[in-house]
C-alpha cells in the first residue's frame, strides 16, 4: 500500500509540473528513434544553450553537447560529452548551405533554439549513427535558479584556475558552490592541464553533484523547497520525449542513483587546421559510437578506462 502510494504520489507531482516544462521539436526526423522503448536502451541529446545577454537568435552556440546512455534496467548512465570543437559535417538548413564547421556551430546555423536543437541532433546523427528516444535543451542562467533553490552543490576543484569571465580564482579542494559560481568554474577551459577536455568534466561533475544534492532526504522532507527547486527545473528546461509522456519517463528514471553516472571523453584529440583550432575524432570514436548503437557501451567502458571519467 505505502508503495502505491508512493507512486501515486510521484505521478501526482510529476503531472503538477509537468505544464512548467516547455514542449518543442527538437530531434530532427533523421535522428529521431522511431519509437522510444523504456524496457530498452535509451539515447538522450542534453544541449547547455550559451545564450548571452545582447546575443541574437544567430548569435547563439551549444556550451555544453552530451549524449547520455541508459542501458537496460536504468541503473547506469554514462554522460557522454562531445567537444564544442569537434570537426563535423553539418547538414544544409534554411539559410545556411551545409558544410564542415565545429559541432557547436549547427546550434547557431540552425538558428538556436529548437531549430538550433534539430540541426544539432541531424549533425551528431550523421556522425554516430545514433538515433535519440529523447532530447532536453537546457537554460544555463535559468540553471543557477536550480542550485541556488537546492542550497548549492559541493564541487571538487583539482586545478586552480582564474575565471576569463568574473576573474574568480578558484583553488583546488572541495567547497560549496551557489549557482552563479558553479556556472562560472565550468565553463572555463584556458589554462587548464587539458583544456577543454577538462570543461566537459567539470559539467559532467556539476551534474553528478546536481542529483546528489537532489536527492538528499531533506528536500524530499520539505515541501516548499520542493516546489521551488521543481519550478526552478521545469523553467530551465525545454524538451522532447519522443511522444512519451513526461511522468511515465521521470517514474522510469526513478531508480537510477547518482553514483551511477559515468563521464565518458570522446576518443579524440586538438588539431590546428588552416590556423584554426579544431577537434579531430580519434579512431576510437567511432568504436564508441559502434558500442552506443549495439548497447555495448560497459563493456566499452571496461574495455577503455582511459576515456572515462571519475565523477
Amino acid at each position: 500500500m505505502l508503495a502505491a502510494l508512493g507512486v501515486a504520489g510521484l505521478h501526482w507531482l510529476t503531472h503538477r509540473y509537468d505544464r512548467t516544462v516547455a514542449k518543442e521539436q527538437l530531434l530532427d526526423p533523421t535522428a529521431r528513434t522511431k519509437r522510444t522503448n523504456l524496457d530498452q536502451p535509451l539515447n538522450y541529446l542534453l544541449i547547455g544553450s550559451d545564450h548571452r545577454p545582447g546575443a541574437g537568435p544567430d548569435d547563439q552556440r551549444s556550451d555544453t553537447v552530451l549524449i547520455v546512455h541508459v542501458p537496460a534496467g536504468m541503473r547506469q548512465a554514462y554522460l557522454i560529452s562531445v567537444p564544442r570543437d569537434l570537426l563535423v559535417a553539418i547538414p544544409a538548413a534554411p539559410g545556411f548551405p551545409g558544410g564542415q564547421d565545429k559541432v557547436n556551430a549547427a546550434y547557431e546555423h540552425g538558428g538556436g533554439g529548437s531549430g538550433g536543437a534539430r540541426l544539432l541532433s541531424a549533425t551528431l546523427t550523421r556522425l554516430t549513427g545514433v538515433r535519440f528516444d529523447g532530447a532536453a535543451l537546457v537554460d544555463f542562467s535559468g540553471f543557477t535558479q536550480v542550485i541556488d533553490q537546492l542550497g548549492g552543490i559541493r564541487m571538487c576543484v583539482d586545478t586552480p584556475v582564474r575565471s576569463i569571465h568574473t576573474k574568480t580564482q578558484f583553488d583546488p579542494g572541495c567547497q560549496q558552490m551557489d549557482g552563479a559560481r558553479t556556472l562560472d568554474y565550468v565553463r572555463q577551459r584556458y589554462d587548464l592541464p587539458n583544456g577543454d577536455y577538462d570543461r566537459q568534466r567539470h559539467q559532467q561533475q556539476m551534474l553528478r553533484a546536481v542529483l546528489d544534492r537532489a536527492g538528499e532526504t531533506h528536500l524530499r522532507g520539505d515541501p516548499v523547497k520542493l516546489d521551488r527547486v521543481l519550478r526552478a527545473a521545469g523553467g530551465a528546461l525545454t524538451v522532447d520525449t519522443n511522444g512519451v509522456p513526461l511522468d511515465e519517463l521521470v517514474f522510469a528514471l526513478r531508480a537510477l542513483p547518482a553514483d551511477a553516472l559515468r563521464g565518458v571523453r570522446l576518443p579524440s584529440y586538438p588539431q590546428t587546421i588552416d590556423q584554426v583550432s579544431y577537434v579531430v575524432l580519434d579512431p576510437g570514436g567511432d568504436d564508441l559510437f559502434t558500442a552506443v548503437r549495439d548497447a555495448r557501451v560497459p563493456e566499452w567502458a571496461g574495455a577503455n578506462p582511459r576515456w572515462v571519467n571519475r565523477l
